[in-house]
């Protein structure tokens, strides 16, 4: 048992770039998405844009799909269809994050994240995702 112990912490602390990136986003997505069921639901439901303002049906749904699609990325059958579900998630609340960027909108005892701020980061997250799943990795010769 200590051998395969030791086997496995060795092995993970030799992890590849894009295999210690995923593992951050899906421990990311995973908290990220558990929250949405906690402390930060309400919060969250009034940044989402009129007519849906306060709909907490919407952050329970985005919540499920966060914490599959963390699940996702950590099996590999089932990797690339959680990435490309977590970019069209990630696009799909970026209009909530706009919203509320430009409406001032607080999250939680929090002042607004500025959009010049949420911007920048929303594409860092799509393309590490997208870099650390989907992109084919070149051959070295």
């Amino acid at each position: 048992m200590r051998r395969a112990l030791l086997k496995y912490k060795w092995t993970f602390m030799r992890l590849k770039g894009r295999d210690a990136v995923r593992i951050g986003l899906a421990a990311m997505f995973l908290f990220t998405g558990a929250n949405h069921f906690l402390g930060a639901g309400h919060a969250m439901a009034a940044m989402i844009p009129p007519p849906l303002t306060g709909a907490m049906w919407v952050i329970y749904v985005t919540g499920v799909l966060e914490i599959a699609g963390a699940v996702g990325l950590l099996v590999a059958r089932w990797r690339a269809w959680a990435a490309w579900g977590l970019i069209a998630l990630l696009v799909g609340m970026f209009p909530a994050n706009v919203y509320s960027a430009v409406a001032g909108i607080p999250m939680g005892k929090y002042p607004p994240i500025p959009l010049w701020i949420r911007t920048p980061v929303q594409v860092l997250l799509i393309w590490l995702v997208w870099w650390s799943t989907i992109r084919k990795e070149k051959r070295r010769v």
